[in-house]
């Protein structure tokens, strides 16, 4: 399948004529990640995440489009096609199947609400883990990173893409990173996964790969 790389926490997928998109959120350009998607996964509530204006607009304009996401998520769109999805299960979206981990999203503060937070690992092989460091119970092909938050620190970047051990991987949730933060924390753990197995690699804001 392919992917591209939409801003922030934003993919794209595509194998033959079937499209799902991944967090379509408020720091990407959700509205043209969505257009002609057959699809949509979103892992848990937060704007970043999410862009419900982009989203509506999308359903509007093709009825079919299926949704997955979290219970939370799935009430605030009860007027749309959506299905709540929870970790621990397995399902196909758009002919894409879709195996769910997590349930959490990793802490911001103590005083800060933890809100639900589904990983998704697409066809045995891409794993999109929101906003966690959850690893999955399964071999992971291409891993999606995510590089920056408020709830990480470089450490735990690192030493989730040596716990995965994916062949390859690549930036998400990059958007709150100049690029002189994202070249400090993208040389890390470039170098450091490298030792364990894991090739990574930036993307570009619109960069294609095959995964």
């Amino acid at each position: 399948m392919r992917m591209t790389k939409f801003e922030h926490a934003c993919v794209r997928l595509e194998d033959h004529d079937r499209t799902l998109v991944l967090d379509p959120g408020g720091f990407s350009d959700a509205a043209g990640a969505l257009s002609g998607a057959d699809a949509v996964l979103i892992t848990h509530e937060h704007a970043d995440h999410i862009d419900a204006v982009a989203l509506r607009a999308a359903a509007a304009a093709n009825p079919a489009l299926a949704v997955y996401a979290p219970a939370v998520v799935a009430a605030s769109f009860a007027d749309l096609a959506v299905t709540v999805m929870a970790a621990g299960e397995e399902f196909d979206a758009a002919g894409f199947h879709v195996e769910t981990f997590g349930g959490q999203h990793a802490l911001i503060h103590p005083s800060i609400p933890v809100v639900a937070n589904i990983g998704c690992l697409i066809d045995a092989s891409l794993y999109h883990p929101g906003d966690s460091f959850t690893v999955p119970a399964r071999p992971v092909g291409t891993l999606l990173v995510p590089i920056h938050a408020p709830w990480s620190k470089v450490a735990e970047v690192i030493d989730f893409v040596v716990s995965v051990r994916a062949p390859q991987a690549f930036q998400i949730h990059d958007a709150l990173l100049n690029d002189t933060g994202l070249g400090l924390v993208e040389g890390h753990v470039s170098r450091i996964g490298a030792e364990f197995g894991t090739a990574y690699r930036h993307l570009a804001t619109g960069e294609t790969v095959t995964v």
